[in-house]
């Protein structure tokens, strides 16, 4: 960033020229000695969260590294070494707890008469945003890696520090809210879950329908060939409203086991447990036989059939294909002898889950057989009943889908807003209106300008730094 397009008062500095240190953390194995906190942990430092005694704990030997790497109140943790996950992510220690920093975590010192350590840890958070950290970093397998001499060459446009107080209280005020319209955006979609097994629930026990059984029920005939259920493992099944029944799996459905080989159908699209969205049924990031590299036998399944993971079962992932193809071995291609979307949806629902992961036994199974699905009861109205839920409840899960799109919309906006606000931070413009009214808090020897060539005069002097060559944009 070119000093000319900076605000009145402030200069382009490097994060070296702000550091009084930055130095790396230390390993070390389980012991009592000293609290390490963890890299996916650093971030939860700022709202309180961290359990401070379940953290991992670090063996430090030496006495002189004891007081090296002991953290202090203002001291930044910055993420230098880990997966891009966490790469460039930082924290300010408030100081409550005794704790070290750990060998993935640099410990930044800020000189606190150049800048405040909240200025430099908005800033990271700003930089890391644009990936900046990341594409400077050394990238390995599953890692990457910031080094000091690196994060020490970053640009920071600085402030004069009268100005810097004022900013990071703007922002604090600003961003806190900004989190507080985050958090509850992101407690909706838990909201729109228990909204949709709501309607199911309502949907299969008849509550959804009993305006249109009092209208319509005399004109409908019911399942009078089929025998019904009324326990299921020893437990009476729930009533049902008049014409329902309950049915075995097996009397509703046929599992269509069609084992075919896969190199006999390279372009065909592949389904497996993993493509499933649990509980909603949706399919997604699936690729043909070929692209999947796919060699062992696969089930065959055509359009309208569901079909079902049998593997973990508890995690409920089933579906409506609207193609054929090839699903695993561990999905079972299901056709519906009643209304396909009616049985769909009552797979969908916590109740059908449970049945369908405990079994025999009681116990959460990792696979459900065949045997045991067969025997998995569906409550069970007469047809065109049926295609009346169908109707309705695809009215109410058409209006979840949608308040979901707008969560979804709203977090990205969220994410955009955080940044825009941080750029502004960073350009002055939230405190454009300060600077007229206090001139004299940024010009002259107030200047950040003015202070960093003082104070870089006086690390030289005192022969902390070495002189560099003069710093160019970046």
């Amino acid at each position: 960033m070119n000093n000319s397009i900076l605000p009145n008062g402030w200069v382009c500095a490097q994060y070296q020229d702000i550091y009084l240190s930055a130095s790396n953390g230390v390993g070390g194995t389980q012991n009592k000695d000293g609290k390490g906190l963890p890299v996916s942990r650093i971030e939860t430092i700022a709202n309180e969260s961290v359990d401070y005694e379940r953290i991992g704990h670090i063996t430090i030997y030496d006495e002189k590294k004891v007081e090296k790497h002991r953290l202090m109140a203002g001291d930044i943790l910055f993420s230098h070494i880990n997966s891009p996950v966490h790469l460039g992510k930082t924290a300010i220690y408030d100081g409550k707890h005794q704790l070290f920093h750990g060998i993935n975590l640099l410990r930044i010192v800020v000189d606190r008469r150049l800048i405040l350590p909240s200025i430099l840890n908005y800033h990271c958070k700003y930089i890391r945003a644009l990936g900046d950290f990341s594409a400077e970093a050394q990238h390995a397998v599953n890692q990457s890696s910031l080094n000091q001499k690196k994060l020490g060459s970053f640009n920071i446009p600085l402030p004069p520090l009268a100005e810097q107080k004022i900013i990071a209280d703007k922002l604090d005020d600003l961003l806190a809210r900004v989190e507080c319209i985050k958090t509850r955006l992101e407690n909706i979609p838990e909201i729109l879950k228990k909204f949709r097994q709501s309607v199911l629930s309502s949907a299969v026990s008849g509550e959804l329908t009993e305006e249109w059984r009092n209208k319509y029920s005399d004109s409908v005939e019911v399942f009078t060939e089929l025998d019904g259920m009324n326990c299921f493992r020893d437990i009476a099944l729930p009533k049902l409203p008049k014409k329902w029944k309950w049915l075995r799996f097996d009397q509703v459905a046929d599992i269509a086991s069609n084992l075919k080989s896969p190199l006999d159908y390279p372009d065909a699209i592949h389904i497996a447990p993993n493509h499933v969205e649990s509980w909603t049924g949706k399919l997604s990031d699936f690729q043909t036989i070929s692209q999947d590299n796919v060699t062992s036998a696969k089930h065959e399944f055509y359009p309208g059939q569901i079909i079902y993971s049998k593997i973990r079962p508890y995690l409920c992932k089933v579906s409506i294909a609207k193609f054929g193809g090839l699903c695993s071995a561990d999905m079972y291609p299901i056709n519906s002898k009643i209304e396909t979307d009616y049985l769909f949806r009552w797979m969908l629902t916590i109740t059908f889950t449970d049945w369908a992961s405990n079994a025999e036994s009681r116990s959460v199974l990792p696979k459900i057989n065949q045997k045991d699905l067969s025997k998995v009861p569906v409550p069970t109205p007469p047809i065109p009943e049926q295609q009346e839920i169908i109707r309705i409840v695809q009215i109410y899960l058409s209006y979840a889908d949608s308040m979901q799109r707008l969560v979804c919309n709203g977090l990205l906006r969220i994410t955009s807003l955080t940044q825009s606000i941080l750029a502004k931070a960073f350009r002055g413009e939230l405190t454009a209106q300060w600077r007229e009214e206090n001139p004299d808090l940024i010009s002259g020897l107030n200047s950040a300008e003015a202070l960093l060539e003082k104070i870089t005069a006086e690390k030289l002097a005192a022969g902390t730094i070495k002189k560099r060559a003069k710093k160019t944009s970046q």
